[in-house]
């Protein structure tokens, strides 16, 4: 197979058609140029060049070859500048996962702060919930993803890079709306949550299960796919729901929801990543950045 290095030899014999010119530019000998055409030649049957005498002219084949040449050996310089500026991190791009209540609240500040630092990243971000990022993440969908729901699979490798806490809220004129309330009150009460599968939801039923009450003993008036789908349907209704207090801070301060006084234990947010899979540069910038 050709090499580049032949190319090269090639393209220089051809644009001054004299061996020695094209060895002097190349800083190599003549004997050397003169070898690896011979050996371009004689590999592919066929001749490049006429000499005749001292003089060294291109053939019909040469002429036709060289701008096949010239545009490979392009190629290969684009390709090797492509590698060093994602080397660089002055180009490339970095796909992200993120369950809805990581991306649309702890998130977006710390993309900001990467955009700053690394402006010719192409940062990429789906929101779904934390199965979804999971899965994106293990088919190499995601090459990171941040979820606040365990998640226990062989093939990723997961570590915590902030803490939440999930709160139970009502609208003001709710029954519980700023009490205090147990287990059992709470399984009678009218709920709206996220979609099975949210580390939001679980968070809810996992510490319910563990005072005895099961999730299908749950009145779930509606599943929303979103934290602002769940939060527009409670201002509007009289159900509970359970949501990151970073989601409704500003509802709770303006009077708009209530807290309920039952706690419910902290959570992780996560990062997720496939312990097999190469890393990019981007990546790694991007994670160095989080800690």
């Amino acid at each position: 197979m050709m090499t580049l290095e032949q190319l090269r030899i090639f393209i220089a014999v051809a644009e001054r058609e004299h061996l020695t010119q094209a060895a002097e530019a190349l800083n190599l000998t003549p004997s050397a140029v003169s070898s690896a055409i011979r050996v371009l030649e004689e590999r592919y049957g066929i001749a490049l060049f006429h000499r005749t005498g001292r003089r060294i002219e291109l053939t019909q084949t040469g002429e036709a070859f060289l701008p096949e040449a010239k545009a490979t050996l392009a190629r290969a310089a684009s390709a090797d500048l492509f590698l060093t500026e994602i080397g660089g991190l002055k180009r490339g791009t970095l796909t992200l996962a993120a369950s809805q209540t990581v991306a649309g609240s702890w998130l977006p500040p710390r993309l900001m702060r990467f955009k700053a630092a690394y402006p010719a990243i192409d940062v990429r971000l789906e929101a779904s919930n934390t199965e979804h990022v999971a899965e994106a993440v293990l088919d190499g969908q995601a090459e990171l993803g941040f979820v606040e729901g365990a998640v226990d699979h062989p093939a990723l490798a997961e570590r915590i890079v902030a803490r939440d806490r999930v709160m139970i809220v009502a609208p003001p004129g709710h029954p519980l709306a700023g009490q205090p309330a147990d287990a059992k009150t709470l399984a009678s009460a009218r709920w709206v949550l996220r979609e099975p599968g949210s580390g939001t939801r679980s968070a809810l039923t996992a510490t319910l299960a563990a005072h005895g009450v099961k999730e299908d003993a749950l009145d779930v008036m509606l599943s929303l796919p979103s934290n602002e789908a769940v939060r527009s349907a409670v201002l509007t209704g009289n159900a509970l729901t359970a949501v990151s207090f970073a989601v409704v801070a500003d509802d709770i301060a303006a009077g708009r929801l209530s807290p309920v006084g039952f706690d419910l234990p902290e959570r992780a947010f996560r990062l997720l990543r496939h312990k097999e899979r190469y890393r990019s540069k981007a990546a790694l910038a991007f994670e160095a950045l989080l800690a």
